[in-house]
């Protein structure tokens, strides 16, 4: 009997560590690139990106158990990598549930991957059963970070605040900007008041919706692709009122339409491509492109295969310039999707990689400039709550 115990006992210890570790080995394999470091590019490249201030709509390094602050081999980003690519700014968004196989097409709202990622990674039990509460703590998360970085990492929440880190920056760039978004209204939970509480916690993006159908509206790969639902009208309507920025990354196209229609305020999209050099189920049409610049808004250009069709500079920049010939240079960014389970052409630290992929393609310092960050910056400091 003994014997067996102990068997059983050998047994439950092994299955514990590879549970354990099983979302650092996740994270290690989902989140890669096609190259490793270092990534040069041209002296003339090299010698504007360190002028620029270069700014990301997207990134989901808080889903994971990196400790933001510390160098890693393996992901796409931490505060070093951030540094060393010339990052002024970075959104960072909060997943809260995918569903079972993250068909691009079409998923139902049934099943959910980050319950067992959570309790993997130790996350507090409130969070095993509350989307909300994974929201929340992934802001804590990037509060804890931000307050142990020595002045590094500093989180936005206003015009203000942002305006006094810009201001710092231009005296000693060491430092990047953090502002938090979350990818999906489901953490919401069905409640309007809820809107209230991710406010309260920080976040000032809000995404609609993810990879699935939520209270609020359709999702590009959801099951009924439709448009606002009444609560969701009421979101939006909330979330102008406390002046955070909606943003339409895997809206339904119905969504969009909605959106659009009844927005005050200009919207974003945080990760996305362009139908015209890559078809496909979230990609920007023409007329959504020149829809959401109308409104002043600003679209960020994703880095992996489904939203530029290869996992290459080339590509990247293509879109780019397809959704500068529709709409204008002030309505274009980047929004690479970092750490969001992609393979991407470099980590953040091969950012001057686009900055020549852009001057081989014809644009000029300002425009670069404006690209790969300056858009972002404008359109916060002119949204953001007082």
């Amino acid at each position: 009997m003994r014997k067996l115990l102990l068997i059983l006992l050998i047994l439950v210890l092994v299955g514990a560590g590879i549970f354990f570790t099983l979302p650092s080995l996740l994270d290690r394999q989902m989140n890669g690139v096609a190259t490793p470091a270092p990534y040069p590019a041209s002296d003339k490249a090299e010698k504007l990106h360190q002028t620029l201030f270069v700014a990301d709509l997207h990134d989901d390094a808080l889903l994971w158990q990196r400790n933001l602050l510390e160098r890693h081999g393996y992901g796409h980003s931490d505060l070093p990598r951030l540094l060393e690519g010339r990052v002024g700014l970075q959104v960072f968004s909060t997943v809260t549930k995918t569903p079972r196989g993250i068909n691009y097409e079409r998923n139902g709202a049934d099943s959910d991957n980050i319950t067992l990622l959570a309790m993997a990674q130790r996350w507090p039990r409130a969070t095993w059963d509350s989307l909300l509460q994974r929201a929340l703590y992934q802001a804590d998360k990037l509060k804890q970070a931000a307050a142990a970085s020595d002045g590094q990492l500093v989180l936005i929440k206003s015009r203000g605040e942002l305006d006094r880190y810009l201001e710092d920056w231009r005296r000693d760039p060491r430092r990047v900007a953090a502002i938090l978004a979350t990818e999906g209204l489901h953490p919401i939970e069905g409640k309007l008041e809820n809107v209230d509480r991710l406010y309260d916690a920080g976040f000032r993006i809000a995404g609609l919706t993810h990879f699935f159908d939520n209270e609020v509206g359709g999702s590009a790969h959801g099951l009924e692709k439709g448009g606002l639902t009444p609560l969701g009208r009421q979101v939006i309507a909330r979330l102008e009122e406390k002046r955070m920025l909606v943003d339409l990354a895997h809206a339904s196209k119905p969504l969009i339409d909605d959106v659009l229609a009844v927005a005050t305020r200009p919207v974003l999209v945080s990760h996305t491509g362009v139908a015209g050099t890559c078809p496909g189920p979230r990609n920007l049409t023409d007329d959504h492109l020149r829809r959401i610049a109308a409104g002043g808004g600003v679209i960020g250009i994703g880095y992996w295969d489904a939203a530029v069709c290869e996992t290459n500079v080339g590509a990247i920049v293509r879109a780019i310039r397809y959704a500068v010939d529709k709409v204008g240079v002030a309505h274009v960014a980047l929004g690479s999707d970092f750490n969001g389970t992609i393979r991407a052409p470099f980590d953040t630290t091969g950012l001057a990689q686009i900055t020549e992929g852009l001057q081989r393609a014809g644009f000029g310092d300002a425009d670069i400039a404006a690209i790969m960050g300056g858009n972002v910056r404008d359109l916060l400091l002119a949204n953001l709550p007082d």
